[in-house]
């Protein structure tokens, strides 16, 4: 495993992502995950599966004698829960269901029209003093909202939509300058990566998957990790085994010369990208 060293903390450069993880199935792949040498976990309360990850992540500890330290957890705070009076009593309420004592990294997971950011961080900032948050971050930030977030509260991470066919950047300029980390979801562009001639022979020089070369590509970047979702063991296994090859400069150029600004996840409710 490779990490991102940033603000103090040390994240595994792949996760697990959990979106559209539920029940039994979201317990059972968290459970795995950590079998198979996972220690970065994401999920929201927007997921409404924060329980099922905490019961995931407490059978896995206690299956592979996994240390609470050893894990990097992350959640994030949904749209109606951005208030001053919000902040701290959701984010109490993900502690319980996640069965933990601490949160180690906690998002606005989408920027608000109707709440100062300024509001949020604030609220956020005094969990950390209270010792219940390690870290804050954001998602789906375009880089003037990230401008604003830094010049009110130190973060460790944006979290947005990062994957061969979608550049960002400016995003990973900002991260190196800022001592931040850039956290790609959707890294495989929902199995659109895997229709690409480029990624696949890309692949084939490495012995490896179209999809392993795009995880790489990200990975390969100094400041960026990715949290790809998946449920079967062997997706599981592809995603972790990438840190046994290298892309060339010019492999690096050829893929992000793929961008062509496809987003995928453009709610009503993004901010204007």
């Amino acid at each position: 495993m490779e990490y991102v060293e940033a603000q103090g903390a040390r994240i595994p450069k792949i996760g697990l992502g959990t979106w559209m993880l539920e029940g039994e199935r979201c317990r059972e792949t968290v459970e795995r995950a950590l079998a198979l040498g996972y220690r970065h976990v994401d999920t929201a309360q927007a997921y409404e599966n924060e329980a099922e990850v905490g019961a995931g992540l407490a059978a896995g500890m206690a299956r592979g004698g996994i240390l609470r330290d050893e894990l990097f957890v992350t959640t994030k705070l949904s749209m109606d829960n951005l208030t001053r009076d919000r902040v701290g009593a959701s984010a109490r309420e993900s502690l319980e269901r996640l069965a933990l004592d601490r949160i180690d990294l906690l998002l606005i997971h989408w920027p608000s029209e109707a709440v100062p950011l300024r509001e949020t961080l604030e609220a956020m900032l005094r969990l950390v003093e209270q010792r219940l948050v390690r870290h804050l971050g954001v998602s789906n930030f375009t880089p003037p909202l990230l401008e604003e977030a830094l010049s009110i509260a130190p973060l460790l991470t944006n979290q947005v939509e990062h994957h061969p066919f979608l550049g960002q950047d400016r995003l990973l300029e900002m991260a190196e300058k800022n001592d931040l980390c850039l956290t790609a979801y959707s890294p495989l562009a929902r199995g659109r990566v895997e229709k690409s001639d480029v990624l696949r022979s890309i692949g084939e020089a490495h012995g490896k998957s179209a999809s392993q070369v795009a995880l790489r590509w990200l990975t390969q970047h100094p400041n960026e990790c990715a949290i790809p979702k998946a449920s079967s063991e062997a997706h599981l296994r592809a995603n972790l085994d990438i840190f046994d090859f290298a892309l060339s400069a010019g492999e690096m150029r050829r893929i992000a010369g793929l961008a062509r600004g496809e987003r995928l996840i453009d709610p009503a409710w993004a901010p204007r990208w």
